[in-house]
């Protein structure tokens, strides 16, 4: 039985198409980062890191793999734990919200307050190399209103991602389904 009080008001949903900067992560791909993530995924695949199997490979190189730019985005491995620091500042977090937009979107002003990860996918288009240097630029794509079985009402915003190198390339596009509830 639905509540009755849509959520989608014409201010959330022209937000839809809205483009973020594009934006430069914080640093380049070096090899001392990529085996650490190599090895975080535990995938000892030697394209990753072997100079003399990678350069055998179609590839020609090492290159990284394939959701390594998405990782460059977050804060430095250096920097602050933004996570850890959401918490310290509201110990209710559910780890999504309450820390830095890094993606340069407005926020999806509602009265709802509970975000939840409604999944992520990927489309890959070219790897990574040592060297390179990502960008990054969001958007939203998309956001709808669903009704739960209780009868309240849930926003699904998604959220895309384009990566890019240097050479404005395209790496890969993430979409992740942020759901508010």
């Amino acid at each position: 039985m639905s509540c009755g009080n849509s959520v989608l008001t014409p201010e959330i949903q022209g937000k839809i198409g809205f483009l973020g900067e594009k934006t430069k992560c914080w640093g380049v791909v070096e090899r001392e980062g990529l085996r650490r993530f190599s090895q975080a995924l535990m995938d000892p695949d030697p394209r990753y890191w072997d100079d003399e199997f990678a350069a055998s490979t179609k590839f020609g190189r090492v290159i990284t793999p394939p959701i390594y730019p998405s990782y460059m985005d977050r804060s430095p491995p250096w920097g602050d734990d933004v996570v850890s620091q959401s918490f310290k500042h509201n110990i209710n977090s559910d780890g999504m919200g309450g820390f830095p937009n890094r993606s340069g979107l407005p926020p999806i002003e509602t009265s709802l307050k509970r975000i939840l990860n409604g999944g992520n996918e990927i489309e890959v288009y070219e790897y990574a190399a040592l060297g390179d240097e990502i960008y990054f630029q969001s958007k939203y794509a998309g956001i709808i209103e669903r009704e739960s079985k209780k009868g309240d009402h849930l926003l699904i915003v998604t959220v895309e991602t384009t990566y890019t190198n240097q050479r404005n390339q395209v790496l890969c596009v993430t979409r992740q389904a942020l759901i508010h509830r």
